[in-house]
């Protein structure tokens, strides 16, 4: 089974749904869940913010907060994830914010990605100093943030 198998049998289990706002991996998160046959009764949809003042102005992140910090900081990704479940509706928000390259942004190098998920119960973010090509970075992190929303279901 595949995690994003396991994470919408998770949600099964619970009866919440899902969604994502991404950044660094352009809707490769929620296109990896609904690869998954029978995604449609648990995913709720995903946002792509990948410019920063859509990160303030379609989730609601506190534009000060990415004035001060940027759009790679973990508490912008806890703030992008609790946008996607308040602007789509889901119990489950899921986020991804980073520098997948080729070139470093603000001072963060390439592979710095901070993930998040928040749950009605919970909420947890991961900063990640990921190694590799662009696709690979991009990649590792839709698996992490996966894996992360598995941990906490």
């Amino acid at each position: 089974m595949t995690v994003a198998a396991a994470v919408l049998r998770a949600l099964d289990g619970r009866g919440w749904s899902i969604a994502a706002a991404e950044s660094l991996t352009g809707g490769r998160v929620t296109a990896t869940l609904v690869d998954v046959p029978g995604a449609s009764a648990h995913v709720r949809g995903g946002i792509v913010a990948y410019a920063t003042d859509l990160k303030a102005t379609v989730l609601g992140v506190d534009a000060a907060l990415l004035a001060e910090r940027g759009p790679v900081d973990a508490d912008v990704a806890i703030a992008m994830a609790e946008g996607a479940r308040r602007a789509l509706g889901a119990d489950v928000g899921l986020a991804t914010t980073g520098v997948a390259g080729p070139d470093p942004q603000d001072d963060k190098p390439v592979g710095t990605v901070h993930i998040a998920v928040v749950t009605p119960e919970a909420s947890r973010t991961e900063e990640l100093a990921l190694a590799g090509t662009r696709d690979q970075i991009r990649t590792e992190t839709v698996r992490r943030v996966l894996g992360l929303a598995l941990d906490l279901l």
